[in-house]
């Protein structure tokens, strides 16, 4: 029975949180420094999730040949600039990391 009160405790912080900025609307202006570095919040999300991923292999920082999903990686970075296309992203991505996995 515990793990149900700490799903709901948990559940009500998460509401309380997210409706905390709901109920602020209006009654809260934020500084304008706030909102001109708003635009870079998914990117450095983003980044957060991501850099481990490509760069760490069994928890060391890999820089070498050694690491494919760096390099595969980086060719998604390239074929996403060049191109813009997700799906073709991803697949490029992922063919790539196949075949640096196969060397």
């Amino acid at each position: 029975m515990n793990i149900w009160w700490l799903m709901a405790v948990c559940g009500a912080i998460t509401f309380a949180i997210r409706y905390s900025f709901i109920a602020a609307e209006g009654h809260f202006q934020p500084p304008g420094w706030f909102h001109r570095l708003l635009p870079f919040v998914p990117i450095a999300a983003l980044t957060a999730l991501t850099a481990p991923e490509l760069l760490l292999v069994q928890g060391e920082i890999v820089l070498g040949s050694a690491n494919p999903r760096l390099w595969a990686g980086l060719v998604a970075i390239i074929v996403a600039a060049v191109w813009r296309n997700t799906l073709l992203t991803i697949g490029c991505g992922f063919l790539a990391f196949f075949l640096l996995q196969r060397l």
